[in-house]
């Protein structure tokens, strides 16, 4: 009897648990078996192995074949395992010397002719590899996104024969050295594209720089979408933490990873007929969704009110807790999101309720049954409600570019400085004890907080958000103390608590 073992990984959420890969050949009939929770693309290497072995010009061994993957409790899925298998089969019957297995890791899928097709979780899996000291071995094609984790070692192959060789002794694989340099700035749509709006794009500038969440108020035309799909270029460049943490999220995703958008800041903008697991994660195989594909950068959700109630009501705990936990029968997963929530609605069904030309013929009733799609909980944990009103002639026939996303830039860069070197964090992200802490209001400032939660009734949750919002608008203007003036201006911010208010 003979025994090969190998390691691998599997994935389970933003983890990759080591896989051992034991395969086993004994006397009795021919036959194959794979044991160890193997899902239908497991169990359907068999068949790729065996052919990938034989085109090869190896021999597939006729005798009972044992193939374990241990752990037994954890499901296994996808075809990343056909490498490991097919090199256990060789190591067990002989063909290839075993002596070297120890010390990689490896995974990959095998086509019918012993070529290697890339995985999806590459980065994930040679981290952690990397933490344990092993080389990991995989396709060439997914060896850019594993070289992203700083120090691993990466050796990459085109085919089973080119891996059997290097553990043959014959020829061995080169490690791979990432030659793409990564971008420090990327191109994204300028600010100075959008005519007039200089209330709104000051909004922006406050959001970007404390990390706050925005929802713009106003009807069709007036170019919500353009701000929305310029905030990800007047953000702060990602540093190496964030970018490998969005990297490894979009490589779990089922659009994967490519390096060339490596510090690029996310920007998801998912349709509004979206599926709760489309936007939140999940499947028997949990995967991120789109809040997690949008970590460290912009979930952008336009015609929200558009949105099924039940998927909006799933963005509550995410905005408050940066993570989703996806629960299911059989397993667990846990992704990051924090994500930066950009929306955009129309005042009323028709969308010109407040135009110059005063279009709009809703009645009151069709207005707050339009707004009441979006409950209040949702709309209390988004920190900025801004009407974006109708442009006028003279700024849609004005030729003259404003500020662009570079200069914009500039600014939230210093503003987002100074609250890392204060607290170590964005303000969006403090706690009540840091607020407690950090958001000190002047006395007239405090007076003005307590008409305001009085006037507005302002839950405990909006007023923490308000002098948040505060505390950005108080580090533009180089404020230790948080002014009169700054607590006003994040109150002209809560648009939909003043209207309710109104009534």
């Amino acid at each position: 009897m003979s025994l090969a073992v190998l390691h691998s990984r599997g994935l389970a959420g933003m983890d990759a648990p080591e896989v051992t890969v034991e395969v086993h050949l004994a006397g009795g009939l021919p036959s194959f078996t794979i044991v160890g929770l193997p899902e239908a693309e497991v169990k359907e290497s068999r068949d790729r192995v065996r052919a990938a072995l034989v085109n090869a010009c190896f021999e597939f061994p006729a005798r009972r074949l044992t193939v374990n993957l241990a752990p037994a409790d954890l499901p296994k899925e996808s075809g990343r395992f056909d490498l490991p298998i097919a090199l256990g089969i060789l190591a067990a019957s002989g063909q290839l010397p075993g002596n070297r297995l120890d010390e990689y890791e490896f995974a990959g899928e095998l086509s019918l002719t012993g070529d290697l097709r890339p995985i999806r979780g590459a980065l994930a899996m040679t981290y952690k590899a990397h933490r344990c000291r092993r080389t990991f071995v995989l396709p060439r094609a997914s060896a850019p996104e594993a070289s992203l984790v700083r120090d691993a070692q990466v050796l990459p192959a085109k085919t089973l024969l080119e891996v059997c060789a290097h553990l043959a002794n014959r020829e061995s694989l080169q490690p791979y050295v990432n030659q793409t340099a990564c971008k420090t700035v990327f191109e994204y749509p300028d600010l100075a594209d959008v005519k007039g709006q200089t209330q709104c794009k000051r909004a922006m500038e406050i959001a970007a720089a404390g990390g706050h969440s925005l929802l713009m108020i106003g009807p069709p035309g007036t170019g919500k979408s353009m701000l929305a799909a310029r905030f990800p270029g007047i953000l702060p460049p990602m540093n190496d933490t964030e970018a490998l943490e969005s990297a490894a999220l979009q490589s779990l995703g089922s659009g994967g990873f490519s390096v060339e958008q490596f510090g690029r800041r996310p920007f998801r903008a998912p349709h509004h007929s979206a599926s709760s697991v489309a936007l939140v994660g999940g499947g028997s195989d949990p995967r991120p969704g789109e809040i997690s594909l949008a970590h460290n950068g912009v979930l952008f959700l336009d015609e929200l009110p558009e949105f099924e109630r039940k998927v909006l009501e799933m963005l509550r705990e995410p905005i408050e807790s940066g993570r989703v936990s996806i629960s299911r029968a059989a397993r667990q997963a846990e992704f990051p999101a924090r994500f930066q929530l950009i929306a955009a609605m129309n005042p009323c069904p028709c969308g010109y309720l407040g135009h110059l030309a005063g279009k709009c013929r809703c009645t009151p009733d069709q207005v707050a049954r339009y707004r009441g799609r979006i409950s209040g909980p949702l709309l209390d944990r988004i920190d900025m409600h801004l009407e974006v009103s109708a442009i006028p002639q003279e700024d849609l026939l004005n030729r003259t570019a404003g500020e662009t996303s570079g200069t914009v830039r500039a600014r939230v860069a210093l503003a987002h400085q100074v609250q890392v070197d204060r607290q170590g964090k964005r303000n969006h992200d403090l706690s009540t004890r840091d607020i407690d802490k950090w958001c000190h209001p002047d006395k007239a400032a405090e007076g003005l907080l307590r008409q305001a939660i009085a006037r507005l009734n302002l839950s405990a949750r909006a007023y923490h958000r308000v002098l948040k919002l505060a505390r950005t608008i108080a580090d533009f203007a180089g404020c230790e103390r948080i002014a009169v003036a700054h607590v006003a201006e994040a109150i002209q911010y809560r648009k939909l608590d003043r209207l309710t208010s109104d009534r």
